[in-house]
C-alpha cells in the first residue's frame, strides 16, 4: 500500500517505498543526547576551531553548528555584531563580563558566513582525529533557508551521513529575528508547514529513501501567547503519513526553544546611543541571557504539556536554551519538560568552563 503525504491545499505526495514508513516511525533512537548538555547555534560555533573544542569538551552530548545556508550568508562585521550586558544595569559597557549569572547579550547577526557543505568538511575533518577513546558524539547542523534549499539540505545531510558514518542531525532554525524583511516563519503556522511539507517529502524521494533518516528538528522562537503555541502544534498535527492503516508520524524528532527575543534594544551606558549596530541601523536586535530566562521557561513549559496531549507528538525532543549559565539553571530547565538544555550567551561568556561548572554542580544528577 502507498505512503500518502498531505501537503499544503489538500496536495498529496506518494511514495510507495515498503520502508518508509517504519523507518520514519522508529524515530526515538535517532536522537538522544548524553550527557544532556550542549551548546546552541550560535556565533561562538562558527569555525573549525570552535566546534573542534565543543566536541572535545567531556561535558558536552551533542555540538550544534551555527545556523549555516547553502550558499552562506554575507556578513558585514560594521553591522552584524554583539553584545553581552548586566540586567542590574540594562545597559553595556566596555569590557568582558565574568558574571554570566548577570549577564545578558543583544546581537544583530545573521547567520553563518560558511556554507552547508563547508560545516560538513569541518565535521569530517574533526571526527577524523579524535582520538578512539572519544565517544562519537552527535553534531547537530542548524540550516536555514526557503523550504526547498531546507529540503536541500536535508538530501546533503543523509547522504554526507550515509557516506562517512559520521552522527548527524539537522535543525531548521526559523526563528531569527535579525533577516530584513524575513520575519521568523515559525511564528505562521501556515508557513512553517511548508517547511515541513518539503522536508517530509525530502525523506521519503527517492534520492534518499534507501538511506537511513537522520533526525529534524526544528528551533522556535519565543512566544508570548497561547495562540502561537497552538500554531506549531496544529502545523505538526497537520503533516501525517498513513501507512496500512497504521498509527500517524510525526517527522520532527526534536525542537529546540527557545531562540533570542527580536526587537530589543541596549544603549550604551556612556552616551544612551545604540550599544551596537544593525542592518537597520537602529541598533535593535535579538535579546538572549539571563534576561531571557523566565520566558525561556514558561516557553519549555508551555509546548511540553501540549505536546504530551498528543500521541503523534508526545515524544518530540525538547532542547530548552535561554539564560542558562549554571546548574540551577540547568536543573530549572530540565525541571520544566526540556530533555537536553542548551546554551549559548554564557558560553560566549565564560567559554567551555560553563559546562564543566554545570556538571560539577548537576552531573550527578545525569
Amino acid at each position: 500500500m502507498e505512503d500518502v503525504l498531505f501537503g499544503p491545499n489538500g496536495a498529496t505526495f506518494k511514495c510507495s517505498g515498503p520502508e518508509a514508513y517504519p523507518r520514519l516511525s522508529d524515530h526515538g533512537p535517532l536522537f538522544e543526547i548524553r550527557p544532556p548538555v550542549l551548546n546552541s547555534a550560535c556565533p561562538w560555533a562558527t569555525t573549525l576551531e570552535d566546534l573542534r573544542a565543543l566536541y572535545d569538551c567531556p561535558y558536552t552530548g551533542a555540538v550544534t553548528t551555527r545556523t549555516t545556508t547553502l550558499n552562506g550568508f554575507p556578513h558585514d562585521p560594521n553591522v552584524h555584531q554583539h553584545t553581552f550586558f548586566k540586567i542590574s544595569r540594562g545597559a553595556a559597557e566596555m569590557g568582558q563580563l565574568t558574571d554570566a549569572s548577570d549577564s545578558s547579550s543583544l546581537n544583530t547577526l545573521g547567520y553563518s558566513p560558511f556554507n552547508l557543505q563547508e560545516y560538513m568538511d569541518m565535521i569530517q575533518d574533526i571526527v577524523e582525529v579524535v582520538d578512539e577513546k572519544t565517544p562519537n558524539k552527535l553534531f547537530i547542523v542548524s540550516v536555514t533557508g526557503t523550504p526547498k534549499e531546507v529540503a536541500k539540505c536535508y538530501t546533503d545531510l543523509v547522504k554526507f551521513r550515509e557516506n562517512n558514518g559520521i552522527v548527524v542531525a539537522m535543525e531548521i532554525n526559523l526563528s531569527c529575528p535579525n533577516i530584513p524583511d524575513k520575519p521568523p516563519p515559525a511564528y505562521k503556522g501556515d508557513y512553517l508547514f511548508e517547511y515541513l511539507y518539503e522536508v517530509a517529502c525530502a525523506m521519503v524521494a527517492e534520492t534518499t529513501i534507501n538511506y537511513a533518516p537522520i533526525a529534524v528538528g526544528l528551533k522556535l522562537p519565543p512566544f508570548t501567547y497561547q495562540g502561537q503555541f497552538y500554531e506549531i502544534v496544529g502545523a505538526l498535527k497537520k503533516l501525517k503519513y498513513f501507512h496500512s492503516g497504521l498509527k500517524d508520524v510525526c517527522p520532527i524528532n526534536f525542537i529546540t526553544t527557545t531562540n533570542t527575543l527580536g526587537s530589543s534594544l541596549v544603549l550604551s551606558v556612556y552616551s544612551d546611543a545604540p550599544a551596537i549596530a544593525s542592518a537597520s541601523g537602529s541598533g535593535i536586535g535579538g535579546l538572549a541571557g539571563a534576561a531571557l530566562h523566565p520566558l525561556a521557561l514558561g516557553n519549555v513549559k508551555t509546548l511540553r504539556g501540549l505536546l504530551d496531549q498528543h500521541e503523534v507528538l508526545k515524544d518530540i525532543v525538547i532542547i530548552g536554551v535561554g539564560g542558562v549559565c549554571d546548574g540551577d539553571g540547568y536543573r530549572r530547565m530540565r525541571s520544566v519538560g526540556a530533555n537536553a538544555v542548551a546554551v549559548a550567551t554564557a558560553l560566549g561568556v565564560q567559554g567551555l568552563e560553563v559546562f564543566a561548572k554545570i556538571h560539577k554542580e548537576e552531573g550527578p544528577q545525569w
